[in-house]
């Protein structure tokens, strides 16, 4: 028996995405969403591009870790619990330009993201080349929480018309992943619903997460059935403990896939361009060569299932 296997059967593997904690070098909590695998062995095996290499950097950094699987779209599952996992997790520095060691995590993304695998195709390859380009990062659980999902609500988030940073890009969503950390400085996630107030935004903290004042962020993001049509966000801050409750002081906000302009996928594309090139380049590395026809495989075999 593993530490995962207190988590409801199948409801891991039915998440389609999960949120990714890792802890940046100042020690806030930088949670991003991604895809995760779950391995016989236990572990559970994310990746991340050369372009978005920060999680990898961090990792090697500070091994501490976390996801939350909390949001279901696309699951196929009514009333899905959430799932926090805590754990340690390893990068190697090693480039993989092929499927290999990590088969099922690219089958499943084939199969779950059916555009992904235009992304072969011959005219796009010179702009989806970094997207083949992965670092795999393997997390050992230690800790695994179930809590109830949240409460189905209507409408969005906080009023567009708050003056706080960030207020706007919440707005957008309903609900919103805090990421902070506990007493010994591991990073803790919980679904919340920030409220805008005169200090910050509010935010409820479940009883079984352990958070502790101090650097946090609120991530809001979503997507599609077919894991298409992507928006995301972080509001970076300071979490504090108030009279009334937690709060959030917000300081920074991130949108690394814009807000829905024509001119972020161009903006988007340039990043990763220079992104992977500066990789590689601060390692004396060769640029290399993704291995297409073993990526066109695993894509026609997924088609077929």
């Amino acid at each position: 028996m593993n530490v995962l296997d207190s988590a409801p059967p199948g409801v891991l593997r039915a998440y389609r995405t999960c949120e990714f904690v890792t802890l940046g070098r100042d020690g806030t909590p930088l949670v991003w969403p991604t895809a995760a695998w779950r391995r016989e062995d236990g572990t559970l095996l994310v990746t991340t591009s050369l372009a978005f290499a920060q999680k990898a950097l961090n990792v090697r950094r500070d091994p501490r870790v976390a996801l939350l699987f909390s949001d279901p779209t696309g699951s196929g599952l009514d009333h899905a619990p959430q799932i926090f996992v805590g754990g340690r997790a390893e990068c190697p520095d090693t480039v993989m330009t092929g499927p290999e060691g990590a088969e099922d995590y690219w089958r499943m993304l084939f199969e779950r993201q059916p555009h992904s695998r235009s992304y072969l195709a011959a005219p796009m390859r010179r702009l989806t080349e970094w997207y083949y380009l992965r670092l795999l990062i393997t997390v050992t659980p230690e800790q695994v929480v179930v809590r109830a999902p949240l409460a189905p609500v209507h409408g969005l988030g906080p009023a567009v018309d708050s003056p706080l940073l960030g207020a706007a890009q919440l707005a957008r969503f309903p609900t919103a992943v805090l990421a902070a950390r506990d007493g010994s400085g591991a990073p803790v996630l919980a679904r919340t619903r920030p409220v805008p107030t005169a200090d910050g935004f509010a935010v409820e903290v479940p009883s079984d997460c352990a958070a502790k004042p101090g650097p946090a962020s609120l991530l809001v993001h979503r997507h599609d059935e077919k894991i298409n049509n992507m928006r995301n966000a972080l509001v970076r801050g300071e979490l504090r403990e108030t009279g009334d409750g937690w709060v959030l002081v917000p300081e920074k906000v991130v949108e690394p896939m814009g807000s829905g302009r024509p001119s972020d996928t161009v903006r988007l594309l340039r990043h990763t361009k220079q992104a992977t090139n500066r990789y590689l380049e601060r390692r004396g590395l060769e640029r290399p060569r993704v291995r297409w026809e073993a990526f066109k495989a695993l894509a026609a075999a997924a088609r077929q299932d």
